[in-house]
């Protein structure tokens, strides 16, 4: 099984590797851990994201379904943290922080975030840690 030394690992295309380290690294402080020509590895929060260059992704009007990656906050205080960072950075926001599910024991609250290439990136918070799964 999964310990806390081992990483989730994601790749994603992006259309140009110099605009995605910036968004990653530089605005949302995800440090560029390898580049190459053709990729750049990212510590993503502590996992694995990879940045494969790909000019050619088809500019389409992004949607939040069926495909998003991000981050399941289990402290509030580090969602809120990243809120701010993301306002004093002015990083491009998809969809604002907004609850969902009010009132029920499933009640969080998510952002989407969107890179330069389109990927969108939700983050959340549940009230209730037993609905991180």
């Amino acid at each position: 099984m999964r310990t806390g030394r081992d990483a989730f690992h994601l790749a994603i295309p992006a259309r140009d590797l110099d605009e995605a380290a910036h968004f990653y690294w530089k605005q949302l402080g995800c440090p560029v851990a390898r580049r190459y020509d053709d990729r750049i590895t990212l510590d993503f929060f502590g996992d694995q994201v990879v940045c494969h260059l790909a000019p050619e992704t088809p500019v389409a009007e992004p949607r939040l379904y069926p495909r998003h990656f991000g981050i399941t906050f289990r402290e509030r205080s580090d969602f809120d943290n990243l809120l701010r960072l993301v306002e004093i950075r002015k990083v491009p926001v998809f969809q604002a922080a907004q609850p969902r599910f009010e009132g029920t024991v499933e009640e969080h609250t998510t952002l989407v975030l969107r890179d330069p290439t389109d990927n969108l990136l939700e983050f959340k918070h549940y009230r209730d840690p037993r609905m991180m799964y």
